[in-house]
């Protein structure tokens, strides 16, 4: 079967605060500053893709917009801070999470009817009074799209955030540092700092060990695609080149065998191509299907010339290998497919 959904993936370095003084505001690539003006962490401001938002407390109702993502709403979750949500349109189905579907299913939607982009339209966004809108890229507050913009929320009390590297909708250069970017912003907008940095640090301590155990290997060529999901002409159009996946396959000892075929995350490759290149290894990344597993060995059966179909290597995902809290799952998963002799 083939699937279609409008392919948008989506900041700052922590600030440790005095207990009265304002503390100096810093920028990263995206665009973000911070300034912290009490021990409380309130009232902070962000510049998040050029457009300043104070907070005076932590956000009550929060929409999570879809985006084709679970990158916030995991975050959100991994906080602690799921009852926050008054609207989440964000869902994979899948997660290597225990629990994770299972909460995410469960919470609010707001019971809106979404529009031919997917997602939450104008007016039903303004009418869930939200407090703060979160989005993956900022194609989620384009007018053109049907949705609210930053300057429309702002008007009704509401903040807006962008995820790093979504500010151009480009993230064919977020790498697993993004995910930790997010988890320190919403951990400063909701106050909850020493919970976004421990999750940071398990995950960086995790990664490096995985990593320095396949370091000296040899670094097989892997393909990377979405199950049962056409993004274009062919049936490959949703192989991927370049983003936070490619840092992923790095720390787990891999390379990434289509990489130099495209400047964006995605391509779309001819069958022919497909076919004559050297395929030591599948990732196969399940969005909302139940058999990711089915279809990675239909591949395999399909190209019996790859390396990877003569082995039967292969392993599926879904949100680990996405931006998102729990990259270093898909680190230490790739990592045992690949070189399982050094677990």
């Amino acid at each position: 079967m083939s699937k279609q959904r409008p392919v948008v993936v989506g900041l700052v370095a922590a600030v440790l605060l005095g207990t009265s003084a304002c503390a100096e505001a810093t920028t990263n690539q995206s665009g973000s500053t911070a300034a912290e003006a009490t021990s409380a962490g309130y009232p902070l401001t962000i510049n998040n893709c050029g457009v300043p938002a104070t907070f005076t407390k932590a956000p009550s109702r929060v929409v999570v917009m879809n985006g084709a993502s679970v990158a916030e709403v995991s975050t959100l979750l991994a906080l602690g801070l799921g009852d926050r949500i008054v609207a989440n349109q964000q869902s994979y189905g899948r997660s290597e999470v225990t629990g994770r579907t299972e909460a995410i299913k469960a919470l609010p939607t707001g019971d809106v009817t979404r529009n031919d982009a997917y997602d939450i339209p104008r007016e039903a966004m303004i009418g869930l009074r939200p407090d703060l809108v979160l989005s993956t890229t900022s194609y989620g507050f384009d007018a053109k799209n049907g949705f609210a913009t930053r300057e429309q929320l702002k008007a009704v009390g509401a903040n807006s955030y962008v995820s790093p590297q979504g500010c151009d909708q480009d993230t064919a250069k977020m790498t697993i540092a993004d995910s930790y970017t997010l988890l320190r912003d919403l951990g400063k907008i909701f106050n909850v700092r020493d919970r976004a940095e421990e999750l940071i640090a398990a995950s960086e301590q995790r990664i490096a060990a995985i990593s320095a155990k396949v370091a000296d290997r040899n670094k097989p060529k892997v393909m990377i695609l979405f199950s049962n999901m056409s993004m274009g002409g062919n049936d490959f159009s949703s192989v991927v080149a370049k983003g936070i996946y490619n840092d992923i396959l790095a720390k787990a000892g891999g390379s990434n065998a289509f990489e130099s075929a495209s400047q964006t995350s995605f391509v779309d490759l001819s069958k022919e191509t497909v076919a004559t290149t050297d395929v030591d290894a599948l990732v196969v990344i399940a969005y909302n299907d139940p058999a990711p597993a089915a279809y990675a060995e239909k591949l395999l059966e399909e190209f019996p010339q790859w390396p990877a179909a003569r082995n039967k290597t292969y392993v599926t995902l879904s949100d680990s290998i996405y931006l998102g809290p729990s990259n270093d799952i898909a680190v230490e998963r790739v990592a045992r497919m690949l070189h399982p002799d050094a677990f």
